[in-house]
Formats: structure tokens, sequence, C-alpha cells
């Protein structure tokens, strides 16, 4: 009688320096049964095989492509294609170029990444120039708007899956989600869900004036836990950066552009498991 071998348990594959949250989010991954590699480097060593990361983009970029992972991410005009009734602001997908010109106060972010640093930039010629920024890449310019609180919701097959209170005015502050959070998240997605890949997070807020509002939409892989259940945040994050062989037709719209091609991998260590 012959026996099979245990197939290898899949891998969540993370970066030289870990967030706190990465740190629980891969203890959740090792309860559930899958082998956490934590690489020293932005390449992948030879033989490394895995099926989910968790991460920033440039790692994303970098590692994804290679390993066959494919990351999903909102189009980088969603939030600028939302409906004024859930942004309750002027939000404006642009190149950067166009950005320059701005000669009042507004909030300007990259939409996907970090390569232009989200804040409120006084005019346009404080944002990055030229020289540091290619002038065709796309930003997100918005009106600036006061939030009395912000909410982390993870966003599983179109549904709240968990969330997280993440700051109260501008002020870094973990806490629960409330129902109010998660009912406007749950009208929202009712309105809006299939122009977002099944696996995302969702940022939404409380105005100074008391309505709610879509702060902004990140990639699940790449974003921080809060105090969200860790759990049910990595059910969200598996989904979100997992094989590219098993992506949906519904998902493959949102899969990141890989920034740099496939390429063999140069050997490389690994740091102990994360």
């Amino acid at each position: 009688m012959t026996t099979r071998a245990n197939p290898a348990p899949a891998t969540l594959v993370l970066p030289p320096r870990l967030t706190g949250s990465a740190r629980v989010l891969a203890a959740a991954a090792r309860r559930r049964g899958l082998r956490t590699v934590r690489l020293s480097a932005f390449e992948v060593p030879d033989g490394l095989r895995a099926r989910h990361l968790h991460a920033g983009p440039s790692f994303a970029d970098a590692v994804a492509p290679v390993l066959g992972i494919a990351p999903l991410e909102a189009p980088a005009d969603w939030l600028a294609r939302l409906p004024r009734a859930y942004t309750r602001r002027e939000i404006l997908a642009v190149p950067i170029r166009e950005a320059y010109e701005l000669r009042r106060p507004a909030f300007v972010k990259s939409p996907n990444d970090k390569g232009v640093p989200a804040r409120v930039y006084p005019d346009g010629s404080r944002l990055p120039g030229p020289d540091a920024v290619d002038p065709e890449t796309t930003v997100l310019v918005a009106d600036v708007l006061e939030f009395t609180a912000e909410y982390r919701l993870y966003v599983l097959d179109g549904a709240v899956h968990t969330g997280s209170r993440y700051a109260e005015r501008g002020r870094l502050s973990p806490g629960p989600l409330p129902d109010g959070a998660r009912a406007f998240g749950t009208e929202l997605l009712a309105a809006r869900g299939r122009t977002l890949p099944t696996a995302i997070v969702v940022d939404v807020g409380e105005t100074a004036d008391g309505h709610w509002a879509v702060v902004e939409a990140n990639a699940a892989w790449a974003s921080g836990r809060y105090a969200a259940d860790r759990d049910r945040a990595l059910d969200v994050v598996l989904r979100a950066a997992g094989p590219a062989g098993a992506v949906t037709d519904r998902d493959r719209p949102f899969v990141r552009p890989s920034s740099r091609p496939a390429r063999p991998s140069r050997p490389a260590g690994t740091a102990p498991e994360a």
C-alpha cells in the first residue's frame, strides 16, 4: 500500500521590515497551518514557492510577478468616480502635471502606492516635482474635509467582514467598529460593490457635520489591521493576494499591473520564519 506525502503548506511571504500588524497576521496564518517566510531583500530566492503576500506596494511589485501572485486593488480612479453623496467632497483623478496648477489647498495622494505622500498641500507648487515623479502619474486631488473619526472596513465578497476604528480627529486611535460605520459600508457596497475587487479595504469616516463619507480604498495585502479581528482580516488578505491562476473573471480587472516584468529569481537569503 502506497502512502502519499502531505502536501506542502501554503506560504505567506513577508517583507524584510514587519509592522506590528504584519506580525499579528503572520501569527494568525501560522495558527491556520500556513508557512510564513520573511525575505531579507526585495528579491525571490531560488526555489521559493508561495501563494500569498502581505507587504507594501514596492515589495509586491518586486516579488509578486516572480511568485505568480496576483495582488488585487481598486482602480486608480475609483474614489473620483464615486457619487458625491458617498464622498461629501469633490475628488479628481488627474496627471500630477495638472495638479501642479493648483492654487488652493488640496488633499493629494497616489491612488495605490506612496509615490506621492498623502497630505494637504498648500498649493500645487509643493507637490513632488517632475524630477521625482513622472508628470503623467495619476494622483487623487480632493477638497479638504475634516473627519472626526475614521474606520477601516475589511471587505470580502461585497460585505463588511471585519473592521476597526483607526483615527479620531486625525490622531491614531484604534478601537471597535461602530454600527454606523458598518451600516454606511454596507450601503456603499450594495450600490458600488461591483466596482471593487472581492477582497479590499475601504476606509470611511464621520465628518464634522455628522455625515458619513468614504475616505479611500486600499489594497488589503498592504493595509494595517488596527483593532480588526485578526482571523477575519487574514481571510481578506489571503484572497486579496493569492495565486494568479486562481483569480476569477470577476477579479481579473482588479489585478495590480506589475511595475516590473517577471524575471528569473536571483539567490537571496531568507530570514527565519516571521
